[in-house]
């Protein structure tokens, strides 16, 4: 039900555009000028974004700061915005519900839209019977890296007379993120620990690169609620392994994660899956790089690492 009204949202929203441009200035568009307008669905890939297009183009993010794109729903304004972008970035795997249907109704023409994930994804999980795709590709630098050089190819495809400077940019961009691989690879190679506990299975990949592994109380999307046994066996694998912290995030409810630290005597610690940021996160300045180094420091207490 909700992808077909999704779908009857695009319809209206693609008549309205027709009637803006038939009836006058399009007001709701900002000035771009010169600038080509790229439009990203959640933070890791307006940020990467960004980066590439540095100030020949124009990034927005549909996600608002604070939101989980798990289960964000565009508003009339974010789909005006796709419709209007030369660019459209998107994660896949799942992650954007809303995802299908604006690939569906995408005119090629206009507008390019990109799978930054294409390829990568490889990891899935059981839950109530069901096989569930993991998305969560960007926690990875490594892959993080492929999904850069993803990103830029469609900005050079969508304006070729400036690939050298989107290439410039992205190379600069590897270069971060080419050095946070170095400092979680050296960071996790000595750990007394070699298992996490999360709020949700964000973390696959991520522990997967650097061999540890991850358990987590909710499933691929932070909102799945596990069972009472679940939590049970949590509990008691915390208590065998003698896990000492439990990770939660920023953007979800600490409650499940704080009630299992209290049962077992764990403390608790973030781990920031990078779904988004805080309004109080952006104008801290905080970014990508920043927060996956926080997330290394994070994990080398809770993994009990050696320096």
């Amino acid at each position: 039900m909700k992808k077909v009204s999704f779908t009857v949202l695009i319809a209206i929203v693609v008549i309205v555009v027709i009637i803006m441009a038939v009836s006058g200035p399009r007001s709701s568009a900002p000035s771009q000028g010169d600038k080509i307008v790229v439009t990203a669905s959640f933070y890791p890939l307006a940020f990467f974004a960004e980066k590439i297009g540095g100030d020949l183009a124009s990034v927005a993010n549909i996600t608002p700061a604070g939101a989980e794109p798990h289960d964000y729903e565009p508003t009339t304004q974010d789909l005006i915005r796709i419709e209007k972008s030369r660019l459209v970035i998107m994660n896949g795997g799942g992650l954007e519900a809303w995802g299908d249907s604006v690939v569906e109704n995408a005119d090629p023409k206009k507008t390019k839209v990109v799978i930054a994930s294409d390829g990568l994804i490889k990891q899935h999980m059981l839950s109530d019977g069901q096989t569930l795709t993991d998305p969560h590709v960007w926690l990875s630098p490594k892959l993080a890296l492929k999904m850069v050089d993803t990103i830029t190819n469609a900005f050079v495809e969508v304006d070729p007379n400036n690939e050298n400077t989107y290439r410039v940019n992205a190379d600069a961009l590897k270069d971060d993120l080419t050095q946070l691989d170095a400092a979680y690879r050296s960071g996790l190679a000595v750990c007394k620990q070699d298992s996490i506990v999360t709020s949700h299975a964000a973390f696959g990949y991520l522990a997967d690169e650097y061999g540890f592994h991850q358990l987590s109380i909710t499933g691929v999307s932070p909102d799945a609620e596990p069972s009472l046994r679940q939590i049970d066996n949590i509990a008691k694998f915390v208590q065998s392994q003698g896990i000492r912290y439990i990770f939660f995030e920023s953007l979800v409810s600490p409650k499940l994660s704080q009630t299992l630290a209290q049962e077992t005597g764990a403390q608790t610690l973030v781990l920031n899956p990078l779904e988004g940021l805080t309004k109080e996160d952006l104008a801290a300045g905080d970014d990508y790089i920043s927060v996956m180094n926080a997330n290394l420091t994070n994990l080398k207490i809770a993994l009990e690492c050696t320096p």
